[in-house]
């Protein structure tokens, strides 16, 4: 199975590389490409792993697609999602994304990853550390799980193991209850 995966390159976001480290026969692309390139390199792989910035509108471009506009993965990629099985999407809000467009696959909801995001949602007794624990832990995890069969299966699998440390730390709570497969 080929996999594509866009990661726009950020370094806050630099610790999901470990998600897609091990994913055999794998595409990485961080940045360059038109939204066309793009689109034609979704055509071709079987499985699409999306991943950084993002809203319910889509995966934000973060300046590293400077054609694509602010959206590199938005509603003008929902068609070709749509026919891609066990497709992952890691960003803020990206469930509503999947949701809003009837795609499938293993999704994060608001998920915790740098201090402004804590204070904004308001989880207390948050510190640096602890997201960084939460960061690594997560990414760790996913690495291990993300080539499972279905999307149920990995969603079970991290939230299982990602989990342990919820009673430890208010981030991996937070964002514990926001991983979802749709």
């Amino acid at each position: 199975m080929k996999t594509l995966v866009i990661h726009p390159f950020d370094e806050s976001t630099s610790f999901l590389e470990a998600v897609y480290e091990k994913v055999p026969l794998k595409t990485v692309i961080r940045g360059g490409l038109s939204r066309e390139e793009v689109q034609t390199l979704i055509s071709s792989h079987d499985r699409i792993m999306m991943m950084g910035h993002g809203s319910p509108r889509g995966l934000l471009s973060v300046s590293q697609f400077p054609e694509a506009g602010p959206y590199i993965i938005d509603g003008f990629s929902a068609g070709l999602l749509r026919m891609k099985k066990n497709s992952v999407f890691i960003w803020c809000y990206a469930d509503q994304f999947v949701h809003n467009r009837c795609l499938n696959g293993f999704c994060s909801g608001m998920f915790v990853s740098e201090m402004d995001e804590a204070c904004i949602i308001g989880i207390k007794g948050v510190t640096q550390d602890l997201i960084d624990r939460s960061n690594d832990r997560f990414s760790q995890v996913a690495g291990l799980h993300i080539n499972g069969e279905s999307a149920e299966r990995i969603c079970e699998n991290i939230k299982k193991e990602y989990g342990i440390l919820a009673n430890q730390n208010p981030v991996i709570r937070h964002n514990y209850m926001r991983l979802y497969s749709k």
